[in-house]
């Protein structure tokens, strides 16, 4: 199965159901079709076929849904941009995918014209917010073309998105997702679309993250309709709960801190909320239990994977949320614990966690996080070395370092590149920031390592403190050492208004080494 056939087979059996809310537009599953469709025919006016690049760079409209459906019709390969790159990482992602053609919003235009001599594989620039000159218009192109493509015959396991993610150092990598990679885990994982029941989904999560993307198949194939929001904003994501009647919801876990923390969270009405899936970033313990209290009617579901393994491989599903009240203290602190898991395997993936030799490691051993099955990545675009280091014998090495319990629960311990190393001694980042969070001054805080003649590599803390509390890096490194092994107590700790993040909450540490590497100002 190919993914156009989620929206062909969904306009069939509720054609009249709305496929997408956005803004003044409502938009059908029929005429979500007959866009996508007609567009399908304007590219390939423009000279796109099969095994050809189309390039998006755009916040979250419904054209980046038309694009994508409209591009795998033809069995090109649809490449989606972090709207939030730099102008020569634009010029990198798109030279190096070869695109035929890009589609872009307004605010990207004038960048992209200071790029043109410098694109030598574009053919066509599509503008995606009216007319701009040597632009071709995209809803002209979608009006002046009949809605039937040609037809082409799609293998399962050809590529459908070229999917950029940030590597540790340098440009970004090429991750190719087939068609397998994503109806593998919507046929295993969704129920399909209903004719008597209606969901609707809020949708903020960028379309260029593979979140975001998993998003869309799943609505699309269930049936459900898509409550779009072009960024996250907490007062306007509230508002269109409350207008729209969305009932689920994917979030990563500062957009939810930033809702419980707002001011005007009780003002609205939240309460047609029955799902809401969270990840991309570790969740505070504090944050989701305080959300379980506030969404008392919603179920949660915790989903972990990586653009790789084409988005969720493991869920903590909403049974493993329950903590009712009046549990025996044993059976409470466990399920507590569990809450900081990503869950278990989903059914169509087979995941283990192995040493640095690839062998098996038992439970409750820190190791590697593996993962195989009919949707990992097909390898990273033109980067044979990077793939072979990744994918091996069928596995994906995540990067991602855990251990599974004796019931099948993974837990993450950071990441293999964030492993700070002192004195031949390995140190989880993680494991210090919980210490250091506990702190009743610490807001949050983010570890990392800074190269060091004597140790190798020392320990160092960026720290945001709560509102109108005080403390001093001796201070926070005296709590360290009381909870932690000695040699795990930061040696360096720096105050921030805020912590870096990328688009999805990660904590960017590569920065913050980048920024104190050098620096030995002690605790």
């Amino acid at each position: 199965m190919i993914t156009p056939e989620f929206l062909e087979i969904t306009a069939a059996i509720v054609p009249d159901r709305l496929a997408i809310i956005f803004e003044d537009k409502r938009i059908t599953y029929e005429q979500l079709l007959e866009r996508v469709n007609r567009l399908a025919s304007g590219l390939t006016a423009l000279g796109v076929q099969q095994g050809d690049t189309v390039t998006l760079i755009q916040v979250n409209t419904n054209h980046c849904i038309e694009t994508y459906f409209a591009v795998a019709k033809l069995g090109a390969i649809y490449v989606p941009l972090n709207f939030r790159a730099r102008p020569n990482e634009f010029e990198y992602m798109i030279n190096t995918a070869d695109a035929k053609v890009v589609l872009a919003g307004d605010r990207y235009v004038s960048i992209l014209n200071n790029l043109k001599d410098k694109l030598p594989s574009v053919r066509h620039y599509i503008a995606l917010d009216g007319k701009a000159e040597g632009w071709v218009d995209v809803e002209s192109l979608i009006s002046t073309h009949e809605p039937d493509p040609p037809y082409t015959e799609i293998a399962d396991d050809a590529t459908t998105v070229l999917m950029y993610t940030a590597g540790t150092t340098g440009f970004p990598k090429g991750v190719m997702l087939h068609h397998n990679s994503f109806t593998s885990y919507v046929l295993n994982n969704v129920t399909p679309v209903d004719m008597e029941e209606e969901e609707r989904n809020i949708l903020t999560v960028p379309l260029y993250h593979i979140a975001g993307t998993q998003a869309v198949m799943a609505a699309v194939y269930g049936g459900r309709t898509l409550v779009m929001e072009r960024q996250f904003d907490p007062e306007e994501w509230m508002a269109l709960v409350q207008t729209e009647k969305a009932n689920r919801a994917m979030m990563v876990p500062t957009m939810l801190k930033q809702l419980l923390d707002n001011p005007d969270f009780h003002k609205y009405d939240l309460s047609s909320l029955k799902v809401i899936t969270y990840g991309a970033a570790p969740m505070p313990i504090e944050v989701i239990t305080r959300a379980l209290e506030e969404f008392p009617g919603c179920q949660f579901i915790n989903a972990f994977g990586q653009t790789e393994t084409a988005a969720t491989i493991t869920a903590l599903q909403p049974e493993d949320h329950d903590i009712p009240p009046g549990l025996p203290e044993e059976e409470r602190a466990k399920r507590l614990k569990r809450l900081s898991s990503v869950g278990k395997a989903l059914s169509d993936v087979e995941i283990k966690v192995v040493d640095d030799y690839g062998k098996d490691l038992p439970p409750g051993v820190v190791g590697e996080i593996v993962a195989r099955g009919p949707r990992v990545m097909a390898g990273y675009w033109k980067d044979e070395e990077k793939t072979k280091n990744t994918k091996r014998g069928g596995w994906i090495y995540t990067g991602d370092l855990g251990y599974v319990d004796e019931e099948g629960y993974f837990f993450l311990a950071g990441r293999a590149s964030d492993i700070i190393i002192r004195a031949g001694e390995n140190i989880s980042p993680e494991e210090v920031e919980v210490a250091l969070n506990a702190h009743p001054a610490v807001e949050e805080s983010a570890v990392f390592g800074i190269p060091d003649v004597t140790w190798g590599e020392t320990i160092a803390a960026a720290v945001v403190l709560k509102a109108s509390q005080t403390a001093t890096g001796e201070e926070l490194s005296e709590w360290c050492r009381q909870r932690l092994a000695s040699y795990k107590k930061p040696e360096m700790v720096v105050f921030l208004e805020e912590l870096p993040r990328n688009a999805l909450g990660k904590i960017l540490r590569k920065d913050l080494r980048a920024q104190y590497g050098e620096s030995k100002t002690p605790a």
